[in-house]
């Protein structure tokens, strides 16, 4: 998506030429217009796919999934946490390890049953895919539930590290709105 594209050039800096800082837009700083365009882009992508349910993980993807369940007519958001709480009975939770490509931690992710089951037909959704640790995390959870998952869509793609060939892998429909496939000289290369 050619307006994601240009937003990254505009207004995205690179870190040691591995990692894309988003943050006035996307990640800490939110320009929900930008993403009611994804979202909207994304839609058209899976017309005629039924979707009932957003599935995301804490908390970069929240405001990208607000704004793909709005695109859906306001359908519900689950989303994988990554913290442990009281309020939580950890028996009554599907779970699944994920490892953060930017923070360089494991985390334990959870979604309550209560939440996501065999009836729901889930898009996967998120701020960015890298190894697809994240990704394949909320698949797996998806899956314990006996939910379908019709694909994932993601703001912002690093190909290079590999996680679309492994969704791809299971047939989930991958739509990314920026697709990087390398860095090269402080810059993105879509």
């Amino acid at each position: 998506m050619k307006f994601i594209e240009d937003k990254i050039l505009q207004d995205g800096h690179i870190i040691g030429n591995d990692i894309l800082k988003v943050d006035s837009f996307l990640n800490h700083q939110i320009d929900y217009s930008f993403l009611q365009q994804f979202a909207a882009e994304v839609k058209r992508q899976f017309d005629g796919v039924p979707v009932n349910r957003i599935v995301t993980i804490e908390a970069s993807g929240i405001a990208v999934a607000c704004a793909m369940a709005e695109a859906y007519g306001g359908i519900p958001i689950v989303f994988g946490k990554k913290q442990k709480s009281k309020t939580v009975d950890p028996s009554n939770v599907y779970s699944a390890s994920v490892n953060s490509f930017t923070h360089g931690n494991t985390a334990t992710v959870t979604i309550s049953k209560r939440y996501l089951n065999a009836d729901d037909s889930v898009l996967i959704v998120d701020d960015f895919l890298a190894a697809g640790s994240a990704s394949l995390g909320l698949y797996d959870l998806c899956k314990q539930a006996g939910a379908n998952v019709v694909g994932v869509a993601i703001v912002i793609e690093k190909v290079f590290q590999g996680g679309r060939a492994k969704l791809k892998q299971l047939g989930l429909k991958v739509v990314a709105g920026a697709s990087i496939t390398a860095f090269s000289d402080n810059k993105p290369v879509f």
